[in-house]
């Protein structure tokens, strides 16, 4: 019989309790409740032990034989030893003793059925020694099994030596190794430089023990000198209108990317019939810069596709390590070829379009420079004689066509910047997304979700509404995502059997997307006098940026605050001071700043802002809360300033306008010397946005006030 301490949930929802032992009770029978048993029981009791001699020997031979087994037994400590030696009772030291033990419970259900304590007592002592003679057995089993297992090893070296020793004598199968190996090497055509190496290798392998790990690094170096493309290259297609149907149906838009892979086909074309027999067709060493998700990646496997070529692609994102792109040398345990010479083993074609992904991620630390790797990997003057750590010959990465990717060009080591060809891949305009989402996102989405063309329509009202409500970003991957979460809802509604086909109208994208993620700030941000929208060139693209401007009673101090880079506050600063030093020109009191302080405010306080560009923005909002007048409608403007008033060039306009003409500015005012990007502009963005371009800050006064 026992009293229940604590009971316990466990993780399978099963109880698990903790009891403690009242006293020894007989079951006379059973009684069955509705959900639990019950039982009739008789108290058993025992007879006092009177003490003496007998009993004292027994306990005592009992304490030792438990002291052996804690010294052979893992599962038991000394603290047992301790427990028992203060108990006092001679059935409860048995009983104890008995529950220590990793026995099966019949065993340990004789010993409590055991009313007679001398008899427990040479029950447990039995119990004990049986356990301690299973414990020694099992001992010495595991002594021989290793024996066993060391005998095997010694017999596993003699073998090996006895293999060497037949390979030394000219062994049948060693001979036909080496053969297959001199055979492929023949067969690989490599340049005379790199044969006599693999050769040499090869005459030094044959002396080398096959148990000497000499002889894996050899065989391994051997293999990659076979295995790579010296001669294997892919034919060009060199059909220009071929080239312009795939690349037109695989991308929307990106015209002037489009048109610079043409042009370098044609120059292959005519060079190809035109020079002379070893004359170097040199690649261009492209690189695509812009937000994520303008189609960077996936152009090169269209440019792969229209020139029949292998594509290659390495992801350079968070690399800090040189031998990334060298490789390691043969000294070194493990060491393998760098990506480069990895990548061509992987393609089996020695002219791939090999894709350098996310180039200004490259890092640097004490491993070494990768951007400095890669100087002769996109040098085309260095390039046809390309030298890995590992394999140390020279291998001709000319053939290869490099393109690169970015997001931030500025991040890339100008030595790098310097041998590469920048194409821009500026953020797509609203009527883009809605072409590129017709033609690609929605086809590709419907396939993935297993439905039917028949079974789900968007409208462009629809996909207009995802573009402008429920994404904000140069590119379309957020869009593809949120395509993609209308057709899970449409599957699922299919699948359930409550529709059989849907419309996505502006109606069911709210439906399906719930509330509205961005809405359209500018009217309600900008009804009181102080508030001016600034355009900002990003990693993502173009942005919109609210810049507010207050005033309060002070000494003439001026406080920024945002989370501003050191430019943008040398900005302000300069603003500022021009505003102060023509009070007059601005129709001010001399004294204007004296009682008041100037607080200007860039929300989105979590996120660092810095830059030139938005000084006739911030002195227009100071101007805007000193006069208190509201700003006109639908203004954006960006443009540096200078202490003299002067509005200096920018960067990035195209991306700005793109920007302003989504969030529905109308108006925008730019640097006068920014005129000639002009044309860089969408043609369907200019039809919506009037660009003004002003020489000095009194213009932007005019416009704006």
């Amino acid at each position: 019989m026992v009293r229940v301490m604590r009971i316990f949930d466990m993780p399978d929802n099963s109880k698990s309790a903790i009891v403690q032992g009242i006293g020894r009770v007989k079951i006379q029978k059973f009684i069955k409740e509705k959900t639990y048993f019950t039982a009739d029981v008789s108290k058993v009791s025992e007879k006092a032990v009177k003490k003496s001699v007998e009993i004292d020997t027994k306990i005592t031979n009992l304490t030792e034989i438990f002291n052996q087994l804690i010294d052979l037994a893992p599962y038991l400590s000394e603290e047992q030893a301790t427990t028992l030696s203060s108990i006092a009772d001679p059935g409860k030291i048995a009983d104890r003793a008995v529950s220590f033990l990793n026995i099966n419970i019949g065993d340990k259900q004789n010993i409590l059925e055991i009313i007679d304590v001398s008899t427990r007592i040479d029950s447990t002592i039995k119990l004990i020694s049986k356990e301690i003679q299973r414990i020694e057995l099992g001992q010495k089993i595991q002594s021989d099994v290793q024996d066993e297992i060391s005998k095997s090893q010694r017999e596993y070296y003699l073998r090996e030596q006895l293999k060497a020793i037949q390979k030394e004598l000219g062994d049948e199968d060693v001979g036909l190794e080496f053969q297959e190996l001199a055979e492929k090497i023949k067969k690989a055509k490599m340049p005379k430089k790199v044969d006599k190496i693999a050769n040499k290798e090869l005459n030094r392998m044959k002396k080398i023990p096959s148990h000497s790990p000499e002889y894996t690094v050899s065989r391994t170096y051997l293999d990659w000198l076979i295995d790579l493309p010296w001669n294997d290259e892919s034919n060009d297609n060199n059909d220009i209108s071929n080239a312009q149907n795939i690349l037109d149906e695989d991308h929307y838009g990106l015209v002037k990317v489009k048109d610079r892979i043409l042009e370098h086909l044609a120059v292959r074309n005519l060079k190809k019939i035109r020079s002379k027999k070893n004359d170097i067709l040199k690649s261009p060493i492209l690189c695509f810069g812009g937000p994520p998700g303008t189609g960077k990646t996936s152009i090169g496997k269209s440019i792969a596709k229209a020139m029949g070529r292998k594509f290659v692609r390495i992801s350079l994102g968070g690399v800090r390590d040189e031998a990334e792109i060298r490789g390691h040398r043969r000294t070194y345990i493990g060491a393998l070829p760098g990506r480069i010479i990895a990548s061509l083993k992987k393609a089996k074609t020695k002219n791939p379009i090999f894709m350098l992904d996310e180039i200004d991620k490259l890092g640097m630390d004490f491993r070494g420079d990768p951007s400095s790797a890669l100087l002769e990997v996109l040098d085309p003057e260095q390039n046809f004689s390309f030298n890995d750590h590992y394999l140390e010959v020279d291998f001709d990465l000319s053939n290869i066509m490099f393109i690169t990717t970015a997001n931030q060009i500025d991040r890339i080591p100008g030595p790098l910047l310097d041998r590469m060809e920048v194409l821009d891949f500026t953020g797509y305009i609203i009527e883009e997304k809605v072409e590129i989402s017709k033609k690609h996102l929605i086809p590709k989405q419907i396939k993935e979700h297993g439905l039917k063309k028949s079974e789900i329509k968007f409208s462009e009202n629809g996909i207009k509404l995802l573009i402008d409500s429920y994404t904000r970003e140069a590119g379309v991957r957020n869009l593809e995502r949120q395509i993609a979460n209308v057709c899970r809802k449409v599957a699922k509604d299919i699948s359930a059997g409550s529709i059989k086909k849907s419309t996505i109208s502006p109606l069911k994208v709210s439906e399906y997307l719930g509330p509205i993620i961005f809405h359209s700030e500018i009217a309600e941000r900008c009804k009181k006098p102080g508030i001016a929208i600034g355009l900002a060139w990003t990693a993502f693209g173009g942005d919109i940026l609210f810049i507010e401007a207050s005033k309060m009673p002070g000494k003439g101090a001026l406080k920024l605050t945002g989370k501003l880079g050191d430019v943008m506050k040398e900005s302000a600063e300069a603003a500022f001071s021009y505003i102060r030093t023509n009070y007059k020109k601005l129709s001010l009191d001399k004294n204007f700043y004296k009682d008041i302080d100037l607080h200007i405010h860039v929300p989105a306080g979590a996120i660092p802002k810095d830059g030139p560009s938005a000084g006739i923005t911030m002195i227009t909002a100071m101007l805007s809360v000193l006069k208190n007048k509201k700003i006109k409608n639908n203004l954006g403007m960006t443009g540096e300033i200078s202490l003299r008033g002067n509005v200096l060039p920018i960067g990035g306009l195209k991306e700005k306008a793109t920007a302003a003409h989504r969030a529905g500015i109308k108006h925008i005012i730019a640097p006068f010397q920014n005129k000639k990007d002009l044309e860089e502009i969408p043609d369907r963005v200019l039809k919506d946005l009037k660009i003004t371009f002003v020489k000095d800050v009194e213009e932007v006064i005019k416009l704006s006030l």
